[in-house]
Formats: C-alpha cells, structure tokens, sequence
C-alpha cells in the first residue's frame, strides 16, 4: 500500500464552498494521505473529525473532504488515513460519509449529494437507523456507541 500526501491533493473553492480534489488516481484500497493527529480535541468543530468517544483532531485540508451519502473514501481512525472506497479519477472530488466518524454533529444539515441512498439530513450516526449504517464503513467508536445505545435503549424497554 503507497501512502501519499497532501501534496497529491486541491482545496478547491466555488461560491463561498470548498471541495477536496486529487491531482492523481487511486485503486480500491489505495491509502491517499494520513489524517493529521498532531491537534487533539475533547470538543468538536467544523474543521475536526471525531477519532474517538471524547476526541476530535483538527484535520486541516481534509477539512474540505464533503459529505455524501456515496463517498469515493472512507476515513479510517484506527490508522488515521484516508483509503479509497473505490477506483477514483483524477480531478474528481472526494467525499466521506460523515456518520462514520461523527456520532452528533453541533452543525446538522440537509444533504444534496443526489444519491438513491442518500440520507437527507446529515446529523451523525447517532441519528440513523441501524439499516442504513449497516451499508457504511463505520469507525469502531460509532459501532461501540449504537451498541451502547442498544443496549440502553434494551434496558428501558425491560
């Protein structure tokens, strides 16, 4: 696995909206760039990515990576890299499903990406039912939250 940088990556910005292109193809698989790690967070923002229960890493350029509900990568936590979902193009825009990093959004908002599977309203994993995450690489801390959530939810039932 070629692990590239930054380098190999745009921020493109078009009526106020920014975007993540790459100057370069990827396979399926292909790792694209580490995530950055150096400025840890127990809060989130905008421009942070949820790593863990209580942790945030502000990410800078991939802070342009867009949400949609068919992203071309996928953010893994565990080794903090961007990976390839599938074959990308050069110059095509990269995208992540947000609900597999981010548990609850402070900043929810209404998802356009077009795709038939999209899910609407972009508000974190916490917010979506078990059917449509299971179609979803998720993170390991957003698979132990729902099942904590699963279990308190059992224990109200009872």
């Amino acid at each position: 696995m070629t692990v590239t940088t930054m380098e190999t990556l745009i921020v493109k910005s078009e009526n106020k909206f920014k975007s993540l292109v790459t100057k370069q193809t990827y396979k399926k698989g292909d790792a694209i760039c580490d995530m950055p790690s150096e400025n840890i967070s127990d809060k989130p923002n905008r421009f942070t990515v949820q790593i863990a229960r209580d942790r945030h890493t502000h990410v800078g350029k991939l802070a342009a990576l867009n949400h949609s509900c068919d992203p071309n990568v996928m953010l893994d936590t565990h080794r903090m890299m961007v990976i390839a979902r599938r074959d990308i193009e050069k110059g095509e825009e990269l995208s992540f499903f947000y609900p597999s990093t981010e548990w609850e959004m402070n900043a929810p908002f209404i998802c356009l990406c077009g795709s038939s599977s999209c899910i609407h309203v972009v508000a974190g994993a916490r917010f979506l039912p078990l059917s449509t995450l299971e179609n979803h690489f998720l993170n390991k801390h957003i698979r132990e939250m729902m099942i904590e959530l699963l279990n308190n939810t059992q224990n109200h039932i009872s």
